[in-house]
């Protein structure tokens, strides 16, 4: 029996339109890493935080999908922390974890298993070469509520960072969007950035419970840059 895993989140893990290939959502390569009895479905867009996702009305439109034992996997705090957007920021210890609870709730009354993630870290190193974080007080908020609620937590940040650190300032920018035509953006991944956010979060929901061994598969592997599909549209 086929059950759903949503997520809720930002362009980090939102799926992308041909026209912003190869920028590539961690959302758009988790699929390859699961069992084809663990649908997914990627609710994340670009440029939301818990605030525009509520706001919006996207939080009331994906409970209206949440079924009995799927899953609800909530990652936000980029555009959170954007103190210049009161559309969107929060302050990680009240607004920030206030609306996550909401989630938590939606979750829950559906009969759904909420899961928090923290955010995924940027590409950012220091003098010395080695990956520095760039998320403040948020991934630490997130840590504390899912202590507080009792929900499983998949450590995006913490991991995403030691991956960053390992692969040091060059090996990274082949995980980063650099485009041919000169563009660097240090936030949003190709597709080899995007597999390996995405193993992270797989071998994550493993050893946070939420799934089992046999839900994932490959995690050994990279994905193949042909089984990616960007869609033809923006999405909605």
């Amino acid at each position: 029996m086929t059950r759903t895993l949503h997520i809720a989140g930002d362009s980090t893990a939102g799926p992308k339109s041909r026209a912003a290939a190869p920028e590539t959502g961690w959302g758009m390569a988790l699929p390859y890493y699961l069992d084809d009895a663990v649908a997914v479905a990627n609710h994340a867009r670009n440029g939301r935080s818990t605030r525009s996702f509520v706001a919006q009305g996207r939080l009331d439109a994906l409970a209206r999908d949440l079924r009995p034992d799927d899953v609800l996997l909530i990652q936000f705090g980029h555009n959170d922390a954007k103190v210049e957007d009161p559309e969107r920021h929060t302050e990680p210890w009240t607004s920030y974890t206030e609306h996550l609870a909401r989630f938590l709730g939606i979750a829950r009354d559906a009969g759904a298993r909420p899961v928090l993630a923290t955010s995924v870290e940027r590409r950012r190193f220091d003098a010395a070469g080695r990956a520095v974080p760039a998320h403040g007080e948020y991934p630490d908020a997130v840590r504390a509520l899912a202590a507080r609620k009792s929900v499983p937590l998949v450590d995006v940040q913490r991991e995403s960072l030691a991956l960053w650190d390992e692969l040091g300032p060059e090996r990274t920018l082949h995980h980063f969007f650099h485009a041919p035509d000169g563009r660097r953006d240090d936030t949003h991944f190709n597709p080899p950035g995007a597999a390996a956010v995405a193993r992270i979060v797989a071998a994550g929901l493993v050893g946070a419970g939420v799934l089992r061994d046999s839900d994932v598969r490959r995690l050994d592997e990279d994905v193949p840059d042909e089984w990616f599909r960007w869609l033809e549209g923006d999405p909605a």
